[in-house]
């Protein structure tokens, strides 16, 4: 066993120790041996026990660990530690600048036990309020997870963006031509992209290839008609070839998934294709042309033949921005400053906040008092805003038993509520489902948020049955929120279509911290155009009469409920 394994079981003992509140000796003492492993000339594992144990730095229950590690490949200590803290726990540590005590603080106070929802309580400014936190830390570990998150060589939709464009233009400019478009998962608008692709009119030379390189790409290599390189931070890149005669056809081969592709050609069979634009193409295989995002193989030939494609939502559509936060819980900026940017920068009509409700202690909740604070601000601003509305809305917890955080009469209060799962995540897919289908059952829930409480790249979604959960929303009346933000977007968008043809609604929401998280809503609405959703389908595409009209008949049901 080298030197370098054992160094690091035991800088983990010693982490875990400290976690675990153990004595400051014996911690200090396990890290100590530790560093003095790591200095040795020679490999510990070729001396005796006895000879371990004078070993300067080390003594005779340190060396004994030692030999219990090299003997058996464990340490019963550590592993009785490891039983006791969460694998996300362990998995922070692996995290430079990250000590045991924040490492606490992140856990016990801010009861984070992931990675993932680390990542995105760093995105929500959450980690600044806690002990031993400031803005700088918090942007350190949030560019530490992001570095680790691409090592994996896949990225976020909305991390490559820039990028793309950025090597859209390198590419006109040193391959002297404006024919290069962008294929592949980027130009199909996928949430994840493991490659950003490029169609380029002409053809693959070795001079193209010594260009991408002065310009920074790494690795480049020159196969037939394609240039593979990547860039420094891991992402390939995929530069192909071909003649003008080509390129209608060439540009539906590498934009459409594996599925799509086999569908159009299994119809195509032998047609000349040559000289045929994309939209060509479609109208010969009798199909209306799709749109790139719809590309996945699932049920656009369908709906492609019988001239039933949807008039797919535009970001222009949207009227307003709901569930946001602001400074009342764990939001950037005021409530003013959050709805005057929706009003004064994006022209939108109405703006819905959406703070944490009281059960979200780590997010400075609302007491019922403070929502009563709060909604007097509210009426205050809609009198100086006016006829810009501000909509009085809550996220509240869904609790362990599906049951909401406030009573009815607070509930009762509020233009609309935002109902989503933050705690307790681990549940079976019966216990999960059950929980949200209570919530959903609440007379007073309008929106189900992010439903699968997932963190793309960094934490699965707790596993729920969604054809249940959907028929549930379609059975009360409520709402499926499409989080915009660029780590959930969740509803995913593999579920849109079975949403829509039940009749429920899909609203796309930033969940916005800070004033720039409204533009979020991009996001959002491009991975709605890969379910298919149109703004018919979309709660937020209404005006601010509609939305109006929406929130007041559910407040008369509840009326004649009663």
């Amino acid at each position: 066993m080298e030197n370098k394994i054992i160094v690091r079981t035991l800088r983990l003992l010693s982490s875990l120790l400290e976690l675990h509140n153990e004595n400051p000796f014996k911690v200090k003492s396990v890290a100590n041996a530790a560093f003095k492993v790591d200095k040795l000339p020679y490999p510990i594992y070729t001396r005796s026990l006895a000879e371990m144990e004078q070993v300067d730095g080390l003594g005779k229950s340190i060396a004994g660990k030692i030999n219990e590690l090299i003997q058996t490949n464990s340490i019963q200590e550590l592993a009785e530690l490891i039983k006791l803290t969460p694998p996300g726990i362990i998995e922070m540590m692996q995290i430079k600048g990250i000590g045991p005590k924040k490492i606490l603080v992140i856990w016990k106070d801010l009861g984070i036990d992931t990675v993932g929802e680390l990542y995105y309580a760093c995105n929500e400014n959450r980690l600044i309020e806690a002990k031993g936190f400031g803005l700088k830390t918090q942007e350190e570990i949030k560019q530490k997870i992001e570095f680790n998150m691409a090592s994996n060589g896949r990225f976020l939709y909305a991390k490559v963006e820039n990028l793309a464009e950025e090597l859209l233009n390198l590419a006109k400019k040193e391959f002297n031509t404006e024919h290069i478009y962008i294929t592949g998962q980027y130009r199909r608008k996928c949430e994840i992209i493991d490659s950003i692709d490029f169609l380029v009119l002409g053809q693959a030379s070795e001079e193209i290839k010594e260009r991408l390189i002065l310009n920074g790409l790494e690795n480049a290599e020159l196969n037939d008609q394609e240039i593979k390189c990547n860039t420094e931070s891991g992402l390939s890149i995929y530069f192909s070839f071909c003649n003008s005669e080509e390129l209608g056809k060439k540009l539906i081969i590498k934009t459409g998934s594996e599925e799509h592709i086999n569908s159009i050609f299994s119809i195509l069979g032998e047609a000349d294709l040559k000289d045929k634009s994309e939209k060509q193409i479609y109208e010969v295989a009798g199909l209306s042309f799709i749109e790139p995002e719809l590309r996945e193989g699932t049920n656009e030939i369908e709906l492609a033949k019988s001239n039933k494609l949807p008039k797919l939502i535009e970001y222009a559509d949207l009227k307003g921005s709901l569930h946001n936060h602001s400074t009342w819980s764990d939001g950037i900026h005021t409530l003013e400053e959050m709805s005057s940017y929706c009003r004064n920068e994006l022209n939108l009509e109405y703006f819905g906040i959406c703070d944490h409700s009281k059960s979200a202690f780590y997010a400075n909740g609302l007491s019922e008092l403070r929502v009563a604070a709060q909604h007097r601000e509210i009426d205050e601003l809609n009198i100086k805003l006016a006829p810009f509305k501000i909509f009085k809305g809550i996220e509240s917890d869904i609790l362990y038993d599906g049951s909401l955080d406030y009573s009815d009469e607070v509930l009762s209060s509020f233009d609309f509520v935002v109902a989503s799962v933050h705690s307790i995540l681990n549940m079976t897919e019966e216990k999960a489902t059950e929980r949200l289908i209570k919530a959903i059952e609440n007379p007073y829930t309008t929106i189900l948020g992010h439903p699968t409480g997932r963190l793309l790249l960094s934490r699965s979604g707790y596993p729920i049955n969604h054809k249940k959960v959907i028929d549930a929303c379609a059975a009360n009346n409520v709402i499926i929120e499409i989080n915009a933000n660029p780590l959930r977007l969740d509803l995913d968008w593999r579920w849109h279509q079975y949403a829509i043809s039940n009749g429920v609604l899909l609203s796309i929401n930033p969940d916005a911290h800070r004033v720039e998280g409204h533009l979020d809503m991009k996001y959002g609405t491009l991975i709605a155009r890969k379910g298919g959703i149109s703004k018919l389908n979309c709660l937020n595409a209404m005006n601010l009469e509609q939305i109006c009209r929406v929130f007041e008949q559910q407040k008369t049901k509840l009326h004649l409920e009663k």
